[in-house]
């Protein structure tokens, strides 16, 4: 399988942990150092940061996720050990950006570090 194909393999996993609520998926993907980064975050205003902890028990407790959403990956950019994905995503209720830092990790799997993302409401 290539890099590509790997990164793009554990975005998928991201975006459908997410649309299941499927906190498992979600662990195995995301880095022990996870943040999610956002400004405006459900209508607050300034920047929001989110650990993975906290990510997977907002998941958990339907804080959010749970809906399933149209992705688009727009690009991928890697570098050996890093690399950066562009998605634009839709749901009934969103539309979302999100710009996704993933690492190749000490056991050789690709996992997000950081998601980077605005969340615009269709209302």
């Amino acid at each position: 399988m290539s890099t590509k194909t790997k990164i793009e393999q554990a975005i998928i996993h991201f975006v459908k942990g997410g649309d299941t609520s499927d906190v498992d998926m979600l662990d195995r993907v995301l880095h022990k150092d996870f943040r999610v980064t956002n400004n405006g975050f459900m209508g607050t205003s300034g920047i929001t940061i989110i650990d993975k902890q906290q990510y997977l028990q907002n998941i958990k407790e339907g804080v959010f996720g749970g809906l399933p959403r149209k992705m688009t990956i727009e690009s991928i950019d890697d570098n050996e050990t890093i690399a950066m994905v562009k998605l634009r995503l839709e749901s009934s209720e969103n539309y979302f950006v999100s710009y996704n830092s993933l690492v190749l990790d000490t056991d050789k799997q690709w996992k997000i570090i950081n998601n980077l993302a605005v969340v615009e409401s269709k209302k």
